[in-house]
């Protein structure tokens, strides 16, 4: 698995989109009432309300999102959402730590290197 993302959360997104965009240099990839996904150096930077924040982790294929799924939730990790094919045509699925984080697991069914491309 490798990172392919992770977030932050905030209170006032305007101001964190500003910040990032604008002194940092943040690229808005998408943007939506409750969340803004920005990308830097073709890592993705997710901007949450204090209620949805989530870790991104990329795996090369979609069987390997089922087999990562099924093995996180063998060790103790909390099932949230099963392994499904997205309408936009990920596959994802969703885990939660201990306290409750969400993590997702998901693939293209491309090597990340290709992912964006």
């Amino acid at each position: 698995m490798r990172l392919d993302g992770f977030g932050l959360f905030v209170n006032d997104m305007a101001k964190m989109i500003q910040f990032y965009r604008d002194v940092l240099g943040f690229e808005i990839k998408e943007e939506n009432t409750s969340n803004v996904y920005l990308v830097k150096d073709k890592t993705l930077f997710l901007l949450y309300g204090r209620k949805d924040f989530e870790i991104a982790l990329y795996v090369d294929t979609f069987d390997e999102v089922d087999r990562m799924f099924n093995n996180a939730v063998n060790k103790g990790a909390i099932p949230v959402l099963a392994p499904e094919i997205e309408p936009w045509g990920q596959r994802t699925c969703y885990i939660a730590d201990p306290e409750g984080n969400l993590i997702e697991i998901g693939s293209w069914n491309k090597p990340y290197e290709e992912k964006d491309v």
